[in-house]
């Protein structure tokens, strides 16, 4: 017995998400990094992390989803951590801390770390090849760490039919 879904369709009749929902992942490129990073940089640096993708559109009407994890940190109690998304020199978040679609915020607390998931849908405009990384920034001037403690962060990328 088939399994019907909305619209009378069975599951293996359903092929690609409905119309005005999006299209089918092309591509997924991913990498991964687990060394922990610092900076005290008050602007956002890449603190030299390999959280980095490449990845070429096949239409400048195709999308990139991006999602980011990692662990990021402030060293003291005062000092916080901010973190977002860039493709190439553009930074696909906010500038203000705790806001925007890519940014994302840790209260310093005596080294206590936290775990940030970040993504963001990009739509690049090109069939040449884009960079996306993970950049960090200390809010207050203090050391900030990315990959806390050699966790594991990662960054995928999914290329999107547009």
């Amino acid at each position: 017995m088939a399994i019907i879904k909305p619209n009378n369709n069975t599951l293996s009749a359903i092929t690609a998400l409905p119309t005005g929902l999006g299209g089918k992942v092309l591509q997924v490129v991913t990498a991964t990094d687990e060394t922990s990073r610092s900076t005290t940089s008050n602007t956002f640096v890449t603190a030299s992390n390999t959280l980095t993708v490449n990845i070429t559109p096949s239409s400048t009407s195709n999308k990139i989803y991006v999602m980011a994890n990692c662990g990021i940190h402030g060293s003291t109690t005062t000092a916080n951590a901010i973190s977002t998304i860039y493709r190439d020199s553009t930074n696909l978040g906010n500038t203000a801390q705790a806001a925007g679609m890519a940014i994302a915020y840790a209260e310093g607390g005596a080294d206590i770390g936290t775990s940030q998931a970040m993504s963001v849908l990009d739509s690049p405009n090109t069939t040449s090849q884009v960079t996306y990384q993970v950049y960090i920034r200390a809010g207050s001037g203090a050391n900030c760490f990315i990959n806390t403690f050699n966790e594991k962060g990662t960054i995928t990328a999914f290329e999107i039919a547009g």
